[in-house]
């Protein structure tokens, strides 16, 4: 057993932020609605739907992302997150592959997480 203590690979990635366009129901950012994500950080995408600055780009990368990709990462937002990114999930962080993860951490030439990237206990499978 190492006695490194364990940093969650997310904030060594930050990829799925700077790989997929972050939609969600305009009253996301409405306050009088429950909404929490701060309004001046979307964009109109449709009549129902907004979307967080820069997902929408050609080579997105979300304007609330304080990332060097694979160094470090970090959500400036991240209590005020978007439903769509609390619904993220890692690789293997809850025993199983995730084809979103695998794909952005590709992209963006990292290798894909595996169960030996967890510490026992967090719902990833044993290492063998």
């Amino acid at each position: 057993m190492s006695d490194t203590p364990f940093v969650h690979p997310c904030l060594s990635c930050g990829a799925c932020c700077a790989t997929f366009r972050v939609s969600m129901h305009w009253s996301e950012t409405d306050p009088n609605l429950g909404g929490v994500v701060p309004a001046e950080l979307t964009e109109p995408l449709d009549a129902h739907q907004v979307c967080m600055r820069g997902t929408w780009a050609k080579a997105p990368r979300c304007v609330a992302l304080d990332a060097v990709i694979g160094q470090y990462s970090r959500c400036t937002i991240h209590a005020q997150r978007p439903q769509a990114c609390r619904l993220v999930q890692a690789s293997w962080e809850f025993g199983r592959a995730d084809a979103q993860c695998d794909k952005a951490r590709a992209g963006h030439g990292l290798k894909p997480l595996t169960p030996q990237d967890w510490p026992p206990g967090t719902g990833a499978p044993a290492a063998d």
